[in-house]
């Protein structure tokens, strides 16, 4: 699979465990940036270049982190099209996945052990969307981007 990753200044040693951790499981690892040369790095435009990245092909998923991941999963959806997930624990993973079938997962580096953040990324792209009932609720949510607010 083709990862798009990218981290803001919290996330940046995260960021470069993933990525070698993600490449040794046989994943083509894309690093958007955020890097260790210790500057404030703001998340919205690292955001918005792995969500492109996903939403134009050129990425399967993406990668998120940040110290708590809530402002990166609320730009992340704000690219129509993404479906972001902030993921704390494998079950929200596995829910991401499963239910709302994320294409980008977020996570908060200043919470999670690198030891975590590897079980939970394992799981959020080792789950399948399960369909049904849920691609319902994803066309509703489409429709939601393209500003039709009357739903079924």
């Amino acid at each position: 699979m083709h990862i798009a990753i990218a981290a803001d200044h919290n996330g940046v040693a995260l960021k470069s465990r993933l990525t070698v951790w993600l490449t040794g499981l046989g994943h083509t690892v894309d690093d958007r940036g955020g890097y260790a040369d210790g500057a404030v790095t703001d998340y919205p435009p690292l955001c918005a270049d792995v969500c492109l990245q996903v939403v134009h092909g050129a990425a399967d998923r993406g990668i998120v982190l940040g110290g708590s991941g809530l402002g990166e999963t609320v730009a992340c959806n704000k690219i129509r099209g993404i479906r972001a997930g902030l993921c704390h624990d494998v079950w929200s993973a596995g829910i991401s996945r499963g239910n709302n079938d994320a294409n980008v997962l977020v996570l908060a580096a200043k919470v999670l052990t690198p030891e975590a953040a590897e079980l939970i990324a394992a799981t959020w792209l080792e789950t399948a969307f399960k369909g049904g009932v849920h691609q319902r609720r994803l066309d509703q949510i489409a429709r939601l981007e393209r500003g039709e607010v009357a739903l079924d």
